[in-house]
């Protein structure tokens, strides 16, 4: 136990010593400024996310920005290793990243990984461009994005992609890496186009979005919009909404497509979802302030997923929002009236449940397992505020930024 206590200063946090960068040229190397840190670190690390052994400890994990080509190497000041005498080891940090990475996508030798970058310049997106986006810097220059849909029929473009999915395991929670050998995996890329110290064009990679096309009988397909990335360098541009506007356009022109559902979505996600259908579906003659205040209709469902192939139960979440965005909040009665359609979609299991429950009685079934598992009346009735609360609130963000 003293052996612990005597290391324990050698124990240190993932999150604050794995150092990831960028790299377009030669001189980014070495440029602090660059750095940016993984979200987590527990499918590397272990739940603890830490790594044990070293004093003054970098990990370094560098992509060259187009290409992404990949460095992983290690500085410290002492190891354990020394210090100890040898009884103790430190962690082998560049080995256990390593195991999380294709086999053959790194260089542990820096020279080595600069021979790529010589090359970077000739990188080209992969696929067939779809979108494209301007932005402003805060300096007032303009950057450009390019968005190119690309498919598992390209070989080239799997061995790019199984090097940028390895971002996934350090910023999105459970994630896990896909089978691209699946035909039925859709890809969509997002590319800064900039140009270099001599003014030639490059790319740099800024994210992406998987999605899955689901068979829907007969001959149709249900998009299934799976992972989606934003490297932190390019976050706070609005390139998650443009990725998202951009599949959704994709997919809207084709005859085949059913509707466009989301795996799993976070709550980030989620919001950014409802922002993008709110916007879109705000000009529709069905969800027109005169109408929407008169309830959800069937035709909302139609023109929705005609228009823009939303399906039914994403389109019941934009009708609330937007019925919130034209409510007017100080008409205490029109706001009830809101409050209330809201709470009977929350309340419709629970009163599902209780339906049950009397179908059971009638047939003199057991009911006690069931009837421990519902709350009272009066647990539900604060359970719903509860949940009507966070959902007006996740409404509010929303419609803060329509209006923006």
């Amino acid at each position: 136990m003293a052996q612990i206590q005597e290391y324990q200063d050698l124990v240190l946090d993932a999150l604050e010593v794995v150092d990831f960068k960028l790299i377009r040229d030669k001189g980014d190397i070495n440029n602090d400024a660059l750095i940016f840190h993984p979200a987590m670190a527990h499918q590397i690390f272990g739940e603890s996310e830490t790594i044990f052994g070293y004093k003054d400890l970098h990990v370094r994990v560098l992509y060259t920005a187009g290409p992404l080509h990949i460095y992983l190497g290690i500085t410290y000041g002492q190891r354990v290793n020394e210090i100890s005498g040898g009884e103790i080891k430190a962690d082998d940090v560049v080995s256990t990243i390593a195991q999380s990475l294709p086999d053959g996508c790194y260089f542990i030798n820096l020279d080595e990984f600069l021979k790529t970058l010589d090359k970077a310049d000739k990188f080209q997106p992969f696929g067939e461009k779809v979108n494209e986006y301007t932005r402003q810097s805060d300096d007032g220059s303009e950057r450009l994005f390019e968005i190119y849909q690309c498919d598992y029929k390209n070989s080239s473009f799997l061995k790019f992609f199984s090097r940028l999915q390895t971002f996934v395991l350090w910023f999105v929670d459970a994630a896990s890496y896909i089978d691209t050998d699946d035909p039925q995996w859709s890809f969509f890329v997002c590319y800064e186009k900039y140009k270099n110290n001599d003014g030639q064009w490059q790319y740099a990679t800024a994210g992406y979005t998987t999605v899955y096309e689901y068979y829907a009988y007969p001959q149709n397909k249900r998009p299934r919009i799976s992972q989606m990335l934003i490297l932190p360098p390019f976050q706070k541009l609005g390139l998650a909404t443009k990725l998202v506007e951009t599949i959704y356009k994709f997919y809207q022109s084709q005859k085949n497509v059913v509707d466009i559902t989301v795996e799993d979505p976070s709550e980030d996600f989620q919001r950014l979802r409802n922002f993008v259908d709110a916007r879109f579906c705000k000009d529709l003659k069905s969800f027109s302030p005169d109408v929407i205040s008169k309830g959800f209709t069937k035709e909302m469902i139609r023109e929705a997923r005609e228009t823009f192939k939303l399906n039914p139960r994403q389109v019941r979440k934009v009708y609330e929002l937007l019925r919130l965005y034209y409510t007017n909040l100080k008409d205490e009665r029109e706001y009830r009236a809101y409050r209330l359609e809201v709470k009977k979609r929350l309340n419709a299991v629970y009163y599902k449940q209780l339906k049950d429950l009397k179908k059971m009685e009638r047939y003199k079934m057991d009911t006690e397992m069931l009837r421990a598992r519902l709350p009272t009346m009066k647990q539900r009735m604060d359970q719903l505020q509860e949940e009507y609360t966070v959902v007006e609130q996740d409404y509010q963000s929303t419609i803060a930024k329509l209006k923006a």
